[in-house]
């Protein structure tokens, strides 16, 4: 499950993404007309790094994908290099400063969506929690469907290397390859691979949005 607090963000997370889209190769839009088309979360076993992949067009039907994992202390804490990947700093109402990062170079983010793509997994029940402590269920739109199998093995990326190319980032290390595709357009084929899914109210057609080669 993830459980969000509902609660002030400053700066939003839309506005961090209009200041670091535009540094990114394969953003092609209008960072200042950024609209939202989903979104999915997942879940981190441990409980301390929020995990989310956003969906949004940006000035035209081009839908963008970006997951962004967010973290109590900055990325490079934790991992080597982690600097690089950050998309910018939030002040959470309850949590505090919020890290947020490009997820690819969070070593949480690829163990827990690896898993959801080897093992037949989807995306996390969404809980909000208001000021007074009550906790109730989300409705999910956007959901997310990984093609593999219960008892299948999940490979490790925790020292995967994470590169650009096209528009697509890639992290391998020599025993797996996870390519996550950064604009969500339909008619992909997987081939051997394991894929994620992903539909959202709009989209009935499930659309390519992550693939993973062990």
């Amino acid at each position: 499950m993830a459980l969000m607090h509902e609660t002030t963000l400053v700066p939003s997370k839309y506005e961090l993404l209009a200041g670091w889209l535009p540094t990114q190769p394969w953003f092609h839009g209008d960072a200042t007309r950024l609209e939202r088309v989903g979104a999915y979360r997942l879940d981190d076993p441990a409980g301390e790094v929020g995990l989310e992949g956003h969906l949004f067009t940006a000035g035209d039907d081009t839908v963008y994908h970006v997951p962004l994992s967010y973290r109590g202390a900055p990325l490079e804490e934790a991992v080597e290099g982690g600097r690089a990947f950050l998309v910018g700093v939030m002040e959470h109402g309850v949590l505090g400063k919020r890290w947020a990062s490009d997820a690819m170079g969070d070593p949480v983010f690829r163990a827990v969506i690896a898993d959801v793509m080897a093992r037949g997994g989807h995306e996390a029940a969404e809980f909000a929690q208001d000021a007074a402590g009550n906790v109730v269920e989300r409705a999910v739109h956007t959901r997310i469907q990984g093609s593999g199998s219960p008892h299948d093995a999940v490979p490790d990326l925790s020292d995967a290397s994470v590169v650009g190319v096209g528009e697509t980032s890639r992290a391998e290390n020599g025993t797996a390859v996870l390519v996550l595709h950064r604009v969500a357009a339909p008619g992909r084929e997987p081939g051997d691979a394991y894929a994620l899914r992903v539909s959202w109210p709009g989209q009935a057609d499930p659309i390519v949005l992550a693939e993973l080669r062990p």
